[in-house]
């Protein structure tokens, strides 16, 4: 027979306090967005919607007068969504988080704030070192968004304003081979009985993927030169049928050239310029109407005969040959192209209005820090630091000292 358990009579029995996670504590933005006024930006990085979701968290949101009417939202848009607008630049830089979708410009530093964080694109053969050295006395956090990686890797609004390019570069250049804008005449997916126009792509990477995707839809016959034959591969698979496929071989290359009716350079560049693979020569060989259509023109472009254009004044001829070399081609396109990126930016401000601040989410996301390019007085971005002989703080080892 079992025995009771003696108790004595001074024990005491108190309950546990459970242990829960201290959430960190909201960070309330302010967020401000100007007027670019860089030529031919008609982007804006928020869209009404996207403010009126940061604004319904507590988030205050300043827009400059006319920020969004190249993209047609107005200023009555963003104030129904809940911003507030200004008219006076200097008074949208009181804004703790500038977030723009140009590069910041002479005018604009002039009026930034001691530690502010401003979330832009940089145009690296453009960037000046006087300019930097203005960020760096004022002790910016700087975050390039187009180096800003998502958890797979990849740069989410580079390759949305790849995709936008591609698709962009084919539909442009079927409308200058018709007769509307004295193209040659010529439909891009051909009929019955008549054979579809030959499309020439050089480069394999997303811009390539979606000018194929697109050309192929339409009809036309594509064929696809890199120098990377696992580029090429993996293009053919996402796009999910054989293409004609080559390395880029000049007498090949030329040869192919003589019966493109389009050619679009796609190239990725190299140490920040792309390599200029198409000559003159080869350009002089090309059939009188046909189009170039040279993506890669931010970096320098990849025909000889390239030069940059603007949306006013989009095209010239060269050897009878058609020229379209516009740089920022996405903000020809720009309501689709601001959408793109407020659905990558508006999650992110999210994300850090949750983790308590930029200093904080800075230093648990990786991604995200991977577009910094200045911290607070230090210059963390290696080619930056090299190209102007300035020095480079690891922003890695940073978080890791103050840690």
């Amino acid at each position: 027979m079992l025995k009771k358990p003696q108790i004595a009579p001074g024990i005491s029995y108190l309950p546990l306090e459970e242990t829960l996670m201290v959430k960190p504590r909201k960070k309330q933005l302010f967020i401000g967005i100007p007027k670019e006024t860089s030529f031919q930006e008609n982007r804006v990085p928020l869209t009404p919607d996207g403010v009126s979701v940061l604004i319904n968290q507590g988030h205050e949101v300043v827009v400059e007068h006319g920020a969004g009417e190249g993209s047609y939202y107005f200023d009555n848009d963003y104030s129904e969504a809940g911003a507030r607008i200004v008219y006076d630049k200097e008074q949208l830089y009181k804004a703790t988080t500038i977030i723009k979708s140009a590069p910041i410009t002479d005018e604009e530093v002039v009026f930034m704030q001691m530690n502010q964080v401003i979330l832009s694109p940089i145009h690296l053969p453009m960037l000046r070192a006087d300019l930097i050295q203005q960020l760096i006395a004022k002790k910016v956090i700087a975050i390039a968004f187009e180096s800003i990686r998502d958890d797979l890797g990849s740069s989410p609004i580079v390759r949305s304003m790849s995709e936008i390019a591609g698709n962009y570069a084919i539909l442009t250049a079927a409308r200058y081979l018709g007769n509307t804008d004295n193209g040659k005449g010529v439909l891009l997916g051909g009929i019955t009985g008549v054979p579809p126009a030959e499309v020439l792509i050089i480069g394999a990477g997303v811009v390539a993927e979606f000018a194929a995707r697109a050309a192929l839809g339409l009809g036309a016959n594509v064929k696809l030169f890199d120098n990377s034959i696992y580029r090429l591969m993996k293009l053919q698979n996402n796009i999910g049928r054989r293409c004609y496929t080559s390395v880029i071989d000049p007498t090949i290359l030329a040869e192919e050239l003589k019966n493109a009716d389009v050619a679009i350079g796609a190239l990725k560049p190299v140490n920040g310029v792309t390599p200029m693979v198409v000559t003159e020569q080869m350009v002089s060989n090309m059939k009188a109407g046909s189009v170039i259509m040279d993506v890669s023109i931010d970096r320098g472009g990849c025909f000889e005969t390239s030069r940059v254009t603007t949306h006013e004044k989009p095209i010239y001829k060269m050897y009878d040959v058609i020229h379209y070399c516009v740089p920022n081609i996405a903000s020809g396109v720009s309501r689709t192209a601001s959408m793109a990126i407020n659905n990558v930016l508006m999650p992110i401000l999210q994300n850090c209005a949750e983790t308590g601040g930029f200093e904080e989410i800075l230093e648990k996301n990786e991604g995200i820090r991977n577009g910094v390019y200045l911290y607070k007085g230090a210059v963390t971005n290696a080619p930056i630091a090299k190209k102007y002989g300035m020095k480079f703080t690891d922003l890695d080892l940073l978080f890791a000292v103050q840690g």
